[in-house]
């Protein structure tokens, strides 16, 4: 679904850009050659060619009968202008024939309805105007039936007419645009040139148009070219005016092609399928045009958001490192014991090394080892490791948020500090994660998670999203006071904090998140220990991957909307309701939903728009990008190689973030329920990393 959600955006803009001719655009033209292949009497024959069915081996040429006038006007049809040539051709009783382009058909299709209903005939002047010199018999044939398409979508007819782009008299034919004109013919169109160019697409003056407009001959027959559209045609209409009275006066009737030559009109009414799909088309061209300024708007937001974003981190995050060198930032240090929590459901790959990991700290531990029905001997190794300052309960299977109740409840000490059991830790971070207790409105903090398993592509990935995306987010969120998630995997709460915040709720897939803003909204305040490093084990193949952030995403939301109550709160929790839960929607949530319009304009403009500019635009953003990046991994002491591939990552790993998310965005949208997914471990995260 969201796969089909972005395809389908995707192709509302290509649409737009189809409605304004800049999807598919060619504006080369061909420069005129030999004409060994173009038969004689063509070339000195009449401006209509007939090369349809048995005629198309030997096309024919008509003429315009004597004393007839036909006035043709291409390129239309124009708001502006179209109205006001309709209204002077009406006055004079005057019908002429329009040789419209799809595209301007779209945007349009009062205009076309108005000039039928004037009883003029329409002409297919191709979609997007493009010399079809140069376009494949499949671009040729796609011109044709999508302004067909066009025609049938806003007036209910199709037209057997057709005038080629940049096109003149029939002498102009040569060896290249003949066999157009055979091929255009085999599929049932009368091509229509001109006898006389008024060239008033140039805006030559009035009286020039008036006097190229006049036939060469008295009394011949005349197909006069003019334009309704492509600019200001003020001295078109002008010219129109003088055209119309001249020739009238000299004994011309006005009227269209089809009738001047004895013909059925060309303008045919179309039913059934055909009726129905080009309704489809200008109805889904016309939301594409409409919705166009609104996805740009969304656009917009998205880079005010991230930038937003980058600033307030190159603002605060340098304030937060600077403090957190003081190393009396807290008060007097903290050296009582704490309890250490290891929730474990089927960790046999990694809880030894957990465990070991735990044994090397510099800081007095009680480590309770909460085996949660495990089925594959989790709680057997930790009997058989026999450390004298562990304990294992075992419980039947309830979840992790049962799990750290139950450790909670039996922890020893007052400051808590709760750990995955795929994780390890350094010698220091415990004694680093709770230093900041010293400081008695302090209810938890947050440690710094780090991927152990990056040498691969995806834990690279992983790496640089971590110390970018989270770390850096926390030293921001920690300046504001708002810091929305504790990590499962390194993080340390005061038992009486988790108290009054009811303690770990099940009511989502984001126990993490859920403690964290109650323990907020109850008046504590939270931090981020940057120094108290934890090395976890990442998923190691896109569909963990998947599962992974599938499940922290939906939770995330869960958990904003369970305390959604706190935007009208009092108290400390109304701060966080009004100032942190809008900063994590539109930063974690809202800036990211959105994020995949840069993809599909970037897409766009490198598939049909000017793709210098696109892809300088998109490279200029990754340097800014990584620029922040190496900013992020400067703080955090790590070597900055791993960011060789942040541009795949941002081509790659960003976009199956984008999916992630509109796929959890979906799931709570439609009410549905996402199962805790367990993710396989391999255990290869033996020993803190160094960075």
């Amino acid at each position: 679904m969201p796969l089909s959600l972005l395809a389908c955006l995707l192709a509302l803009i290509v649409l737009r850009g189809l409605a304004t001719n800049e999807v598919f655009h060619d504006d080369r033209i061909a420069i005129s050659v030999d004409k060994t292949t173009v038969p004689d009497n063509l070339l000195k024959g009449g401006p209509v060619i007939d090369a349809r069915g048995a005629k198309n081996a030997h096309p024919v040429s008509y003429h315009i009968p004597d004393r007839t006038v036909v006035l043709s006007f291409d390129d239309g049809p124009s708001p502006e202008w179209t109205p006001k040539i309709l209204e002077l051709l009406a006055s004079h009783d005057v019908r002429a024939d329009f040789f419209v382009t799809g595209a301007m058909t779209t945007r349009h299709p009062d205009l076309i309805r108005k000039i039928v209903a004037g009883g003029h005939e329409l002409g297919v002047h191709t979609f997007t105007h493009p010399d079809l010199v140069y376009q494949s018999h499949a671009r040729v044939s796609w011109e044709l039936a999508q302004t067909q398409l066009a025609l049938a979508g806003v007036a209910g007819v199709h037209s057997a007419l057709f005038r080629p782009p940049y096109s003149s008299d029939a002498s102009a034919l040569d060896d290249w645009n003949y066999p157009v004109i055979k091929y255009v013919g085999a599929r049932g169109y009368l091509t229509a040139f001109i006898d006389r160019d008024t060239d008033d697409w140039k805006r030559p003056g009035v009286d020039a148009i008036v006097k190229a407009a006049m036939p060469s001959k008295p009394g011949a027959g005349e197909l006069i070219l003019l334009h309704d559209a492509g600019g200001d045609r003020t001295q078109t209409i002008a010219a129109l005016e003088q055209i119309i009275v001249k020739l009238k006066g000299e004994g011309y009737r006005f009227t269209t092609i089809s009738e001047a030559l004895g013909a059925s009109n060309a303008t045919v009414p179309v039913h059934g399928f055909q009726l129905w799909a080009g309704k489809g088309f200008i109805a889904a061209s016309q939301a594409a045009v409409l919705t166009l300024p609104v996805l740009v708007g969304l656009l917009a937001l998205v880079g005010f958001l991230n930038f937003g974003r980058f600033a307030l981190m190159l603002v605060l995050a340098p304030i937060h490192a600077r403090r957190s060198k003081k190393l009396d930032a807290w008060g007097p240090p903290v050296t009582e014991p704490v309890t250490v929590l290891v929730p474990a459901y089927n960790e046999r790959e990694c809880i030894a090394n957990t465990l070991i990991s735990l044994a090397a700290s510099d800081h007095p531990i009680e480590v309770i080892v909460i085996d949660d029905g495990s089925t594959d001997g989790t709680a057997d190794i930790v009997e058989e490791m026999d450390l004298p300052f562990v304990r294992l309960i075992r419980q039947a299977n309830g979840g992790k948020s049962t799990a750290l109740n139950t450790g909670i409840a039996a922890a020893s000490h007052d400051i808590i500090v709760m750990m995955d059991g795929d994780t390890v830790f350094e010698s220091s971070t415990v004694r680093e994660l709770v230093q900041p207790f010293g400081d008695p409105a302090i209810g938890a903090v947050a440690g710094n998670a780090k991927v152990g398993n990056r040498e691969s592509l995806i834990g690279a990935w992983q790496h640089i999203e971590y110390v970018l995306g989270h770390n850096l987010d926390r030293r921001m969120y920690d300046m504001l006071n708002v810091i929305p998630t504790i990590p499962g995997a390194v993080g340390a709460f005061r038992k009486e904090a988790v108290r009054q915040a009811g303690g770990m709720s099940d009511d989502t897939l984001a126990e993490d998140t859920d403690i964290t803003i109650a323990v907020l909204c109850e008046g504590w305040r939270i931090v981020y220990a940057e120094r108290a490093r934890a090395w976890t084990e990442a998923p190691a193949s896109l569909q963990q991957l998947w599962s992974q952030r599938y499940r922290w995403s939906y939770g995330s939301m869960q958990a904003m909307w369970k305390h959604r109550s706190a935007v009208t709160a009092r108290g400390p929790a109304g701060r966080f309701g009004r100032v942190g839960l809008p900063l994590v929607v539109l930063f974690g949530v809202v800036a990211p939903l959105l994020a995949p319009l840069v993809d599909i304009f970037l897409l766009y403009g490198v598939l049909f728009a000017d793709a210098t500019i696109t892809l300088t635009s998109w490279g200029g953003f990754i340097l800014l990008q990584g620029a922040l990046s190496w900013y992020a991994f400067r703080l955090d002491h790590e070597k900055p190689w791993h960011l060789i591939s942040l541009p795949i990552q941002q081509v790659v790993y960003r976009q199956l973030m984008y999916i992630v998310l509109l796929q959890s965005a979906i799931t709570a949208m439609t009410g549905g329920r996402l199962r805790w997914q367990k993710l396989r471990r391999t255990g290869e995260v033996a020993a803190p990393v160094e960075a």
